[in-house]
């Protein structure tokens, strides 16, 4: 910590900027780990009981309510919703034979669930992708200037070119810090959502099957 008030103290603005940047990037990235985690793991027991469940009901309407009652995340209700659906007459997707406007509903449907279940996979592998590269210019930057306060000072010994140099060089570490945590996260949520991607292109499956006119 007495690093980085002295790097806070001794640096110009860009130097504090690159320091709130990599502030904001892992608060960023730790909020989302957080909320992903804690939404992915109700997916997944969601999915592991209602779909099971859902089979197990006698109609269509009983199958609705008790997905509405166990499917608090709302993955599987918007793909027996958009199975249930019918085009509106006298369009394109009217026109099409039921088989494909079903396929079409559950396609577009499961889309959006998908996207829903990815959603901050993007920021999370930004930052892990970028974080290190803000602290290597932080480092640099911070050396660059910490030369040019020696240079000025007319004295170049090793105790005072260690100090500052060795404050730049915390930033690196800081990216790093930052980063490491936010990749990790992105590999295990992908693996989670890989799964709960599978579960859903089952059901999606099963279902435009039961749908279908015999």
């Amino acid at each position: 910590m007495d690093g980085l008030s002295q790097y806070w103290e001794q640096g110009d603005a860009i130097s504090r900027a690159v320091a709130l940047m990599l502030l904001a990037m892992s608060v960023l990235s730790w909020v989302l780990i957080l909320w992903k985690g804690w939404t992915l793991r109700r997916a997944r027991l969601d999915l592991a009981r209602a779909v099971p469940a859902f089979w197990a009901t006698p109609d269509l309407a009983a199958g609705r309510e008790l997905l509405q009652r166990l499917d608090g995340e709302g993955l599987l209700l918007p793909l027996l919703d958009a199975g249930l659906a019918e085009a509106a007459p006298q369009t394109l997707a009217a026109s099409a034979r039921h088989e494909s406007q079903l396929t079409r509903r559950l396609r577009d449907a499961l889309h959006q669930v998908l996207n829903q279940l990815g959603s901050g996979q993007v920021v999370l592998a930004t930052v892990g992708a970028t974080a290190p590269f803000v602290g290597l210019f932080g480092t640099v930057w911070g050396i660059y200037h910490a030369l040019l306060s020696i240079s000025s000072a007319g004295q170049a010994s090793i105790d005072k070119i260690a100090g500052p140099v060795g404050e730049a060089l915390i930033m690196t570490a800081a990216g790093l810090a930052v980063a490491i945590p936010a990749v990790l996260a992105y590999n295990l949520f992908g693996k989670r959502v890989g799964a709960c991607e599978a579960e859903l292109e089952g059901f999606a499956h099963d279902l435009r099957e039961l749908l279908e006119p015999r």
